[in-house]
C-alpha cells in the first residue's frame, strides 16, 4: 500500500520547474522585468512544486478524487495564471510576433482548447486510463492542462499580441467561467461514482466515501471557478468602466474648451 504521506520526488515537478526557471532567466536578462512580475512567476512555479512534491501528490494519485481535483486545477489555471501574468512584456510582444504564437494565444483558439482539454480528461474512461498510466499517460494530461492553461490566461493577462479592451477581456473570461463551471457542478450533483479508480483505493483516507469525495472535490471546483474566473472578469469590467469614464471625462473638457474657444473667437477676443 501506498504511503499516503509520503514526500515524493516527482519527475514532472523536477524537470518542469528547473527548465522554467532558466527559461525565465535568460528572458529576464534581456527584457525589463518589473519585480512583481518576477513575484507571480515564482509564485506559480511554487504551486506547482506543492502539489506534486507534498503529500498531496501520493493522495491525488492513489487515495483522493478532490485531491487530484484540485492538483488539476492548480496545473489548469492557477499556476498558468501567474506565470503568464509573469512574463516581461517585452517577452510578450517578441513572442506574439511568431504566427503561431498569436494564433495559439488568439481567444478565439485558446479558450476552446483550454476548455476542451479540461472536459476531455475528465471523461471518466480517460480519467481512469491516466492513473493507470502514471508514468506514460498522466504526464501528457498534465502538460495538456498547463500548456493550454498558459494560453488561455495569455490573451487575458498580457497585451500582446491581441491588444485585447478590458470590455472584451471581461467577457473573454465570463465566457470561460460559464463554458467551464458546469464540470464541477456535474460531479457535486452527480448521485453516483464516476471514477471507477477511486473506489478502489487501498482504504478509505480521512473516512470519505468515494460519493462525498466526488461531490466536495466537484464543489469545490466549482466554487474555485466562479472565485476566480468571475472575480477576474469583474475586475477588468471595473477597469473598462473607469476607463471609459475617463475618456466621457476627456472628451466633455475638449468640448468644453472648443465652445469657450468659439465665444471669444466670436467676441473677437
Amino acid at each position: 500500500m501506498h504511503d499516503p504521506y509520503a514526500w515524493p520526488l516527482d519527475f514532472e515537478a523536477l524537470a518542469l520547474v528547473p527548465l522554467l526557471v532558466v527559461g525565465y532567466a535568460i528572458a529576464a536578462r534581456r527584457f525589463p522585468t518589473p519585480r512583481w512580475r518576477i513575484v507571480c512567476f515564482g509564485a506559480g512555479l511554487a504551486l506547482i512544486l506543492a502539489v506534486f512534491l507534498t503529500p498531496l501528490h501520493p493522495i491525488a494519485l492513489q487515495y483522493l478524487l478532490s485531491v487530484h481535483l484540485l492538483q488539476n486545477v492548480v496545473l489548469a489555471e492557477w499556476a498558468p495564471a501567474l506565470c503568464v501574468l509573469g512574463l516581461p512584456p517585452g517577452l510578450a510582444a517578441a513572442a506574439g510576433r511568431h504566427r503561431a504564437i498569436r494564433i495559439l494565444t488568439h481567444p478565439f483558439v485558446a479558450l476552446p482548447l483550454w476548455a476542451g482539454t479540461y472536459f476531455a480528461w475528465h471523461v471518466p474512461a480517460v480519467y481512469d486510463a491516466a492513473l493507470e498510466r502514471p508514468m506514460s499517460l498522466l504526464h501528457v494530461e498534465h502538460a495538456a492542462y498547463f500548456a493550454t492553461g498558459v494560453l488561455f490566461w495569455w490573451s487575458a493577462l498580457q497585451d500582446e499580441p491581441h491588444r485585447l479592451s478590458g470590455g472584451a477581456r471581461a467577457i473573454y473570461l465570463f465566457g470561460a467561467f460559464v463554458i467551464a463551471s458546469p464540470l464541477g457542478l456535474l460531479l457535486a450533483l452527480i448521485p453516483t461514482p464516476v471514477y471507477d479508480f477511486y473506489l478502489h483505493a487501498p482504504h478509505r483516507l480521512w473516512g470519505l466515501s468515494p460519493l462525498t469525495d466526488q461531490q466536495l472535490g466537484g464543489a469545490a471546483m466549482a466554487l474555485e471557478q466562479a472565485a476566480v474566473l468571475f472575480a477576474a472578469a469583474t475586475f477588468f469590467f471595473l477597469r473598462f468602466l473607469a476607463q471609459e469614464g475617463r475618456a466621457d471625462a476627456y472628451r466633455s473638457l475638449d468640448r468644453a474648451s472648443f465652445v469657450k474657444s468659439s465665444s471669444e473667437v466670436r467676441h473677437g477676443r
